[in-house]
């Protein structure tokens, strides 16, 4: 036997004992042969590549195709080896499978034709699961050896890891894999945010396994004193999912990571309840946060009963309590099936006969919508906001279960029942209650939707602020694009008209043909009239085209110049300082006014450029300041300046700080500036939806030497992972 094999087979052996190893090794000669003169980006041979793809297949147990195919999934695309030759060789089924990993490789990433590569996965998936399996651990192993691929490359591949790959590993079960890929991926997207979590998590770990020992202990001798035959272990904390947490609850981290999490692996259906019940004699659950997952599985197969309780020193902990068989579903999902085929013919804890792969309704919801959506880039935005919610389940008035996404309405409810209960709703009753179609519906409610029975009947366009479900969205959106192409039209131009106002930009400039002709054909757009309709149906905000339409003429300053020309000052400028004071010299005459201008704040030490203006003297940018290329067009009014720093000199510095948000962060930061003797102009503060605070500080400072001291000093604080001097004021 060849000894590179012999690590894969090690892992075969133990998790798939009946595996038939020859044809392993003979698919595994094939592709070593075929590859045999390929490198890979790291200079490895190709054949490591097919090699660690299989070994990680091998971990989740899968059977012997799916290894086979593994290890050939690159001889048909990549080699002169020929998929009527792979046939021959190998059977029917080893082909399908490398067939269908080639189609989705062969598509090239762009933004539709990503969308188009997911809806390619979706009907291979729906052909044999297996191929995303193989796609999932292939993209694996090309996120381990990422560090190899030029920049650009790596953050594209990982943010499609991010938004397409984990998801979809979470949604098939294989939360081995998820974890794995959520980690890599937010390392190479968000290095600086991923150090300051890890920084964090190492600087409390030694208190936190204390503690964690402790309740195992107490767990354990509660159930050895029950009967119960149990394994307790902790729960291992990924970074990306802390951070994940910490923005969808809206918590510091100190509130995630002090959360103990362990899980109880029992043998049956039955000590899982006993568990429960045992644990909860000893600490007092924490109400509203039991579920029942046993009973009412997960979309993706998993089965688990979850509590929190308050243990000791009154902390919380979170509890997961299962099967051996159950635990082993929810680390390798979808992959598990092949190991657990043998429970097929079983019957389920419902007394139903499982059928392997029938419980993936999900996948065939997919094939429905793929079907239903024209447009790729829309079906890719409702599969990526599908694999991304958790669920609630509601009942028909005649007791059918309904999965919906958490926060889902009356009208998602009715979108799910049909398209056309949906498109007539006009009112809603969930147990018994008339509600609003806006309310949020709750696990175990029974809604029952009055429609109506005029034939002009049709959705509001208020709902799509509401609805939760990619369903329900695109159906509405479906009917409005078919039916109200003119309203839209008008309510586009509306719009965009009502946020130049908002503004107080020029209309007459902005909205003239050349700049908005070209801007919807960057958007993609045929003409005007096609941009003004995606506005008005809100396929993109109008905020979002005035801020490219302004962009697109040289940034707000410019359109704002236009604005000063064509009207009278009204407001009193400040007279500005003579040259000595700004430290700034005009050759060849040293008593100009000179000021620094606040788009770019120039300290000493810049390269600068001088500006005559009109009646404020020479204005003084940065060389590689976003304004001076318009400046440039104007070379008469050009001039030479140098630097002439003397003690009263003051700059403008402006500086941007990153972190991650967390009570009292801006007190810290501003304490900290203070401490350096700064004295703070202009704050702003805003913090994203991932619970990133960005804010921006502009300070005097007399010498900007001292400007790496203060960096250094902000970069100190908790939670800060980034901080960095900015062109632009703050607020100015």
């Amino acid at each position: 036997m060849n000894p590179v094999l012999e690590p894969l087979f090690r892992t075969v052996r133990a998790t798939h004992p009946k595996a038939d190893l020859r044809v392993i090794e003979r698919a595994y000669d094939v592709a070593a042969y075929h590859h045999r003169d390929q490198k890979r980006k790291s200079g490895d041979p190709y054949i490591t590549h097919p090699l660690a793809v299989a070994t990680i297949l091998a971990e989740l147990g899968t059977d012997d195709e799916t290894l086979c195919a593994a290890l050939l999934h690159d001889t048909v695309e990549d080699t002169a080896y020929s998929l009527d030759e792979l046939r021959a060789d190998f059977g029917d089924k080893i082909a399908l499978l490398v067939d269908g990993v080639t189609k989705l490789d062969k598509v090239k990433f762009g933004d539709a034709a990503q969308a188009e590569t997911v809806r390619k996965m979706v009907v291979a998936m729906s052909r044999d699961i297996r191929v995303l399996v193989i796609k999932l651990a292939d993209r694996l192993h090309n996120m381990r050896t990422m560090r190899y691929l030029p920049e650009h490359k790596r953050q594209q591949k990982s943010r499609e890891t991010l938004e397409i790959f984990a998801p979809l590993a979470h949604r098939l079960g294989m939360n081995t894999i998820k974890w794995e890929l959520e980690d890599l991926a937010f390392a190479m997207l968000y290095p600086k945010r991923y150090d300051e979590i890890a920084r964090m998590v190492s600087e409390r770990a030694p208190r936190r396994d204390l503690f964690l020992q402790e309740v195992i202990e107490k767990v354990s001798a509660d159930l050895r004193d029950a009967k119960i035959r149990a394994v307790v272990k902790g729960r291992p904390k990924h970074y990306y999912s802390v951070y994940q947490k910490m923005i969808a609850r809206d918590v510091a981290f100190d509130d995630i990571y002090d959360l103990v999490g362990i899980r109880v692996l029992v043998d049956s259906v039955r000590d899982c309840y006993a568990a429960l019940g045992t644990i909860h004699a000893r600490w007092n659950p924490v109400p509203g946060r039991f579920k029942d997952y046993i009973a009412m599985p997960k979309f993706n197969m998993y089965q688990s009963l979850h509590t929190t309780v308050i243990g000791p020193e009154g902390k919380p902990v979170e509890l997961q309590i299962r099967t051996h068989a159950m635990h082993h579903r929810a680390e390798y999902g979808v992959a598990a099936h092949w190991k657990y085929k043998e429970e097929a013919g079983t019957p389920g804890p419902s007394g139903k006969v499982k059928q392997p792969g029938g419980d993936m309704a999900w996948l065939r919801q997919l094939l429905d919508w793929q079907k239903e959506t024209s447009d790729p880039g829309e079906f890719l935005e409702s599969l990526r906001f599908d694999l991304s919610v958790s669920e609630v389940y509601v009942f028909t008035p005649r007791g059918q279960v309904v999965a919906l996404p958490e926060g889902a309405t009356p009208v998602d409810f009715a979108y799910a029942v049909h398209t056309e209960v949906g498109h007539r709703c006009i009112g809603a009753r969930v147990n018994g209650r008339l509600v609003p179609l806006e309310s949020r519906l709750g696990n175990g409610d029974t809604v029952e939707i009055f429609t109506s029975k005029s034939p002009d009947a049709g959705p509001s366009r208020d709902w799509l602020k509401f609805v939760k479900s990619g369903r329900a969205r695109n159906k509405i959106r479906q009917w409005f694009s078919k039916e109200r192409r003119e309203t839209a039209i008008e309510a586009g131009k509306e719009a965009i008209g009502r946020a130049m106002r908002k503004q107080g930009l020029p209309l007459q400039r902005l909205m003239s043909g050349e700049s908005l002709l070209a801007l919807a054909r960057d958007l993609r757009y045929p003409d005007v009239s096609a941009l003004y309709a995606a506005v008005g149906e809100g396929h993109i905000a109008a905020q979002s085209v005035v801020q490219k339409l302004v962009a697109s003429i040289g940034g707000v300053d410019s359109a704002e110049e236009d604005i000063a020309e064509t009207s009278m000052p009204t407001r009193l400028s400040r007279r500005p300082k003579s040259g000595g004071g700004a430290g700034v010299v005009v050759a060849g005459d040293s008593d100009v006014w000179v000021r620094l201008s606040r788009c770019c704040t120039p300290v000493p030490g810049d390269d600068i450029v001088g500006f005559v203006t009109r009646g404020h003297g020479v204005s003084v940018h940065r060389s590689d300041c976003s304004n001076v290329q318009q400046l440039k067009e104007q070379p008469d009014r050009l001039v030479e300046v140098t630097w002439a720093p003397n003690e009263d000199s003051v700059f403008l510095v402006a500086i941007q700080v990153e972190a991650l948000d967390r009570p009292r962060l801006l007190s810290d930061v501003t304490r900290t500036l203070s401490d350096q003797h700064v004295n703070i102009l202009s704050a702003s503060v805003t913090t994203s939806r991932d619970r990133v605070a960005v804010s921006k500080f502009t300070f005097e400072m007399g010498d900007p030497k001292h400007l790496g001291h203060v960096l250094k000093a902000v970069r100190s604080i908790q939670g800060v992972y980034d901080v960095y001097r900015v062109s632009g004021a703050a607020g100015g």
